[in-house]
């Protein structure tokens, strides 16, 4: 078995046929067949079940793919760290939730290290793709939030990821919204005072990781609600329809991203504790623990 066998399985089982993903992958359909037929015999066991009808997998061919896919993403770390033309440079990744605090440590880091060659990365990105990042250790340190919704389910993966949570801050809930907004000028508001404005929320992407959302009051019924992955559109959204966001008040005067909305304090208590992430066991680099210190410089708890 070899990593081309690997990337071969991963393009068929994501096409629709065999000749689909032999056009993706740039070699012959008999070349791609033969390949995966010699990985089967080796492994002992059918991938694919073929049929006029087409290919499809097989129960152990699933199993397998679970298996080939975190083989697949640990082989590119390497590839990028070692075989690279970029191998000489210095190199550091965080994932992260939506946090500006977690930006500005890491400018930080950059800022006092100032190594000569670097290649740094900063993700961010969704509650399970910042989980699986530590996870693969594609990135050594993750800052992720749980509120009273989640938090048994969140703890439980930290486990399961053997993942380390050290906690920064407890927030209590906000609501932001536009500095123009006939509101923006209240002190306190209570959700139901807002069910004719529309909430604009961090899409997840995946039914099944509702209760991986990182804002507070995942589990309230919004009458009124707008998904978006992106925070500038976000942003211009809330703005064009008089909406609102729900997230930690931690707007800190950062013009660049932040300067057109306000906060104000929920009524609801959901409070949020929002830490950082490790990888149980492994060895933080120079930069990792620089982060980390800068991190610190936020803790309140």
């Amino acid at each position: 078995m070899n990593i081309t066998q690997i990337k071969y399985v991963l393009e068929v089982a994501a096409s629709s046929s065999m000749r689909e993903a032999a056009g993706k992958l740039y070699v012959s359909q008999p070349a791609l067949s033969a390949s995966i037929k010699e990985l089967e015999d080796e492994l002992g066991i059918l991938v694919f079940e073929r049929t006029n009808k087409g290919i499809s997998l097989t129960d152990e061919g699933r199993e397998f793919i679970i298996y080939a896919k975190k083989a697949l993403a640990q082989y590119e770390i390497l590839e990028d760290r070692y075989l690279s033309k970029d191998s000489d440079k210095e190199r550091f990744s965080v994932s992260t939730q939506h946090y500006n605090f977690s930006i500005r440590a890491f400018t930080d880091v950059i800022k006092k290290m100032d190594p000569g060659k670097y290649i740094f990365s900063i993700h961010e990105t969704k509650t399970k793709e910042v989980l699986e990042d530590v996870r693969k250790l594609k990135s050594e340190v993750g800052i992720v939030s749980f509120s009273g919704a989640n938090e048994a389910l969140m703890k439980k993966l930290f486990k399961e990821y053997q993942l380390e949570f050290t906690p920064l801050m407890i927030r209590e809930t906000y609501i932001y919204v536009w500095k123009g907004h006939k509101l923006a000028g209240r002190k306190e508001i209570s959700i139901e005072e807002l069910e004719d404005y529309p909430v604009v929320s961090f899409d997840q992407s995946d039914d099944s990781n509702l209760y991986l959302n990182e804002e507070a009051m995942a589990d309230y019924d919004f009458k009124k609600m707008v998904k978006s992955d992106d925070r500038a559109t976000s942003m211009e959204i809330i703005a064009e329809l008089g909406g609102y966001s729900i997230g930690s008040g931690m707007l800190s005067g950062d013009d660049v991203i932040l300067g057109g909305l306000v906060a104000i304090k929920l009524k609801e208590e959901d409070p949020l504790t929002i830490g950082y992430i490790t990888r149980i066991g492994s060895k933080m680099s120079v930069y990792g623990q620089a982060y980390i210190d800068e991190l610190t410089k936020y803790k309140e708890i």
